[in-house]
């Protein structure tokens, strides 16, 4: 017995492809007959993200996003490689962005962050036991710093944490630690 509330996909059509994102155009219908088509946008590389904590403070990097114009806190976020485990990826972007090498990883939250036209699956971590062992990369943040975890909600609420991601996982840790 076919599922009467899901979409159907009829087809697919590449509209734009590179290594960072597809641009696709999918010939859907939905329940009741109507069919139309509709953009998605689909990544070769799968997202990861850390929330670093440790001593009641997490690790945050400030940064500029040219395609909003906004600047604001962040988690260290990345992609993983192909056949890369998503938490060592975590753990290479936490070092690649902060300079900090972290000792514990685990699964924080999973979750698709543009469910209504994206197939993007994102994966949170939570990583503590950090040590600082070399510099960041100097393209990821104009600076990076501890910020008191109690500190963080009235961060998220006056937008001065106005990325996805990171407000998702962040709100996720602190809900549930």
């Amino acid at each position: 017995m076919a599922d009467s509330s899901r979409w159907t996909t009829h087809g697919t059509r590449r509209m734009y492809a590179s290594s960072w994102v597809n641009v696709d155009l999918d010939d859907v219908e939905v329940p009741g007959g109507q069919r139309f088509e509709h953009h998605v946008l689909r990544f070769p590389r799968a997202s990861v993200g850390t929330v670093v904590v440790d001593n009641d403070a997490t690790l945050l990097l400030w940064r500029h996003r040219f395609a909003t114009g906004l600047w604001g806190w962040e988690i260290p976020a990345g992609w993983s490689d192909e056949g890369e485990d998503p938490a060592d990826a975590a753990a290479r972007e936490v070092l690649e962005e902060t300079g900090y090498r972290v000792s514990t990883m685990e699964p924080l939250a999973t979750y698709a962050p543009m469910a209504g036209i994206s197939g993007q699956i994102y994966r949170v971590f939570l990583a503590t036991g950090v040590t600082l062992v070399g510099k960041p990369e100097a393209a990821e943040a104009d600076r990076i710093e501890w910020v008191p975890l109690a500190d963080v909600p009235k961060l998220m609420t006056s937008g001065q944490v106005p990325d996805g991601p990171s407000v998702t996982a962040l709100g996720f840790y602190l809900s549930t630690r």
